[in-house]
């Protein structure tokens, strides 16, 4: 399930923290009289009565005009990609509160407006600005079911995980632990294997699966042991389809094929872990590059919230699945590429048409 990404915005000295500390029925944020007090984004990530999962995002002043004032207000204006939701102090600096009002309304984001200064510090006005966030959380912040019909109750769904360096010791990826959490829940039976399991494990089935989901950096090995007939996709296709745009993913992919030996290509990752010699983003797909176009390509990287505004200089963006991120993020960054004409596509998607097999799996 999606979190609910809200954030507070406002003047300094408006409140915001205390609301943000009343919402959360917790000290989340420092509270203070001196201006400024909150300087970069606090996020807290809580259980919201009659919102379930949520994302809270306490903010710096909007009205900052310190030294470093620019640096947070443009830290908050980053803070827009992802909200779902935003909560308005007004009545402090109304100039600036005009902009921001704006600024969030050419973004397509819901907005509660707070009086600063009228709210008191009860469990009955907490539940009344609780329930107005409810009413404004857009129409279509619940994004598409995971599986989107590829497998439901009854069905053998073969997941195929490699367990290699970059695998956490001692626990499944987020991907494949929300794949398997999907498919119990539409009935289905996931039974798991890694690469070289699985000539055993079909072997085991009394029957062929009705689809099998691996991993992106082994696509191609478990295509060519796919069975004849059987579905076949991957864990970042699928979190393309649910958190991100797979039909621009897709349009992405295939404009590989138009590309020089002397492209400069974006990799995003949204995870921040340091990459590993078996690194999938920094290693493996610009070796299939490399291989597919030869010549002299260069490769720009970012992790987690870095991610340029200029575009342009890219021939291509290639994004992770996008698992630690909300959709309303990934989506803002699919929105930002098309406005800039560079195609996007997403690590599953990419190495599919690298492999020779994007037209073999489903999406």
């Amino acid at each position: 399930m999606e979190r609910l990404h809200i954030t507070v915005l406002g003047a300094c000295n408006s409140g915001k923290s205390t609301l943000v500390n009343l919402l959360g029925g917790q000290a989340v944020s420092l509270v203070s009289d001196i201006a400024g007090t909150t300087t970069d984004p606090v996020r807290k990530v809580m259980e919201l009565p009659g919102i379930g999962p949520a994302m809270l995002v306490d903010t710096a002043g909007f009205d900052d005009t310190t030294e470093l004032g620019p640096s947070r207000i443009e830290a908050t204006r980053r803070c827009l990609d992802s909200t779902d939701v935003a909560v308005l102090l007004t009545g402090k600096n109304v100039d600036a509160e005009t902009t921001w009002r704006n600024t969030l309304t050419s973004k397509n984001i819901s907005c509660v407006e707070l009086p600063y200064g009228s709210f008191a510090l009860t469990d009955d006005v907490r539940r009344d600005v609780l329930t107005r966030i409810v009413r404004a959380i857009p129409a279509d912040f619940a994004a598409p079911p995971l599986l989107r019909g590829l497998a439901g109750a009854g069905d053998i769904v073969l997941l195929v995980m490699p367990q290699d360096s970059q695998a956490p010791h001692g626990r499944l990826i987020l991907p494949q632990s929300q794949t398997i959490r999907a498919l119990l829940d539409a009935g289905a039976v996931p039974v798991c294997c890694t690469p070289e399991a699985m000539p055993g494990a079909l072997a085991a089935l009394s029957s062929k699966p009705k689809l099998i989901i691996t991993d992106s950096q082994v696509f191609a090995e478990v295509h060519r042991m796919c069975p004849e007939g059987v579905a076949l996709t991957s864990f970042s296709m699928l979190m393309g389809a649910w958190k991100g745009d797979i039909e621009t993913y897709m349009e992405g992919a295939r404009a590989i094929a138009s590309l020089s030996g002397n492209s400069r290509i974006l990799i995003a990752e949204a995870c921040t872990h340091a990459p590993a010699t078996e690194d999938i983003g920094r290693v493996k797909i610009p070796a299939l590059l490399r291989r597919r176009l030869g010549g002299d390509i260069k490769f720009d990287f970012v992790r987690g919230a870095d991610f340029p505004d200029d575009l342009s200089p890219y021939s291509l963006i290639i994004h992770c699945g996008g698992c630690m991120f909300n959709r309303r993020l990934q989506l803002s960054r699919v929105a930002r590429a098309k406005a800039q004409s560079v195609p996007v596509t997403n690590y599953g998607t990419a190495i599919a048409a690298l492999t020779g097999i994007l037209d073999h799996v489903v999406i």
